[in-house]
């Protein structure tokens, strides 16, 4: 067996210890009558396989000589795995950590005020030369700064998409202030990288040669690889944002509809911190007791 194939196998069992225990909870979440949307699950186990191809021995080895493939990298486990494994989660799914001793106080880092300047300050700190670096030529370096792409883009998603419950100024603009604020953190350093006149770090130098480039054009590809990569994600989330503003104003619309047509009292903006907070379902049910002068359910 290969060293590289050796090398896959913690990798392997690291993940699998990450998707029992989501598989356990979405099972009894199934069997409650609270089925995790399958396309959640597969977010999620997408997630754990982004991050096991990124980390892979031979990804994980050729980025030592490449800086533009360690961008790669970096874009798949803080960007893409982190997105994927959010989608995954769901306010059910989450309960058991969030209930955990000492971890709620935790949830204001998800606080798309904390979350987006905790990402940003991650982001270009680990990308000075000193700790960058520093990452390259010590293992527990390389692996911390792995594990805070990686954390640090879950809290930034998970205060964006995630389950927990958002401020009330956090609607459609602010939410597309945020996608913007954070492709524009990327956006600038992916412009530096694109048309530097210099490379970026000298560690690679005499390492890129052999794949056929010199130091600065692989920090340039590296740049254009952020460029490229922040470009989809950006068109993707707007897309999202559009889809769901125009889900909330429906769903909206068709409770205050449901409550005049029962002659239950509903205000505009009751019915859109319902929708906005994933709870419209709960809204439409205590209206209809309300109507069936039935108790609302505690």
């Amino acid at each position: 067996m290969s060293k590289d194939l050796v090398g896959l196998v913690p990798l392997a069992v690291a993940a699998v210890a990450y998707w029992l225990p989501y598989r356990h909870r979405t099972r009894r979440l199934a069997e409650r009558g609270r089925p995790v949307p399958r396309w959640r699950q597969a977010c999620f186990l997408g997630g754990l396989a982004v991050i096991l191809g990124a980390l892979s021995p031979p990804m994980d080895r050729i980025s030592d000589s490449l800086f533009s493939l360690h961008m790669v990298q970096h874009l798949l486990l803080g960007d893409v795995a982190a997105l994927l494994i959010v989608l995954g989660l769901t306010g059910p799914v989450m309960q058991p950590v969030l209930h955990a001793p000492g971890l709620s106080r935790l949830r204001v880092l998800a606080h798309p005020a904390v979350a987006l300047p905790l990402w940003i300050v991650d982001f270009y700190v680990w990308h000075l030369p000193v700790f960058y670096e520093a990452a390259l030529r010590h293992p527990a370096v390389h692996v911390l700064e792995h594990l805070m792409f990686l954390g640090f883009g879950v809290n930034m998603w998970l205060a964006l998409l995630g389950p927990l419950p958002k401020p009330a100024w956090f609607g459609t603009l602010a939410r597309l202030g945020y996608v913007i604020a954070v492709r524009l953190a990327g956006a600038i350093l992916a412009n530096v990288l694109l048309w530097s006149g210099q490379a970026a770090y000298s560690f690679y130098d005499g390492r890129t040669e052999h794949y056929g480039l010199s130091p600065l054009q692989d920090t340039n590809v590296a740049g254009g690889v952020m460029m490229v990569e922040g470009s989809i994600v950006t068109i993707c989330l707007f897309g999202w944002l559009f889809l769901r503003a125009a889900r909330l104003a429906d769903e909206r619309q068709e409770l205050l509809d449901l409550a005049a047509s029962r002659g239950v009292e509903l205000t505009e903006e009751r019915a859109a911190r319902a929708v906005a907070a994933g709870r419209g379902a709960e809204l439409r049910e205590r209206v209809e007791r309300a109507a069936s002068g039935q108790p609302a359910p505690t």
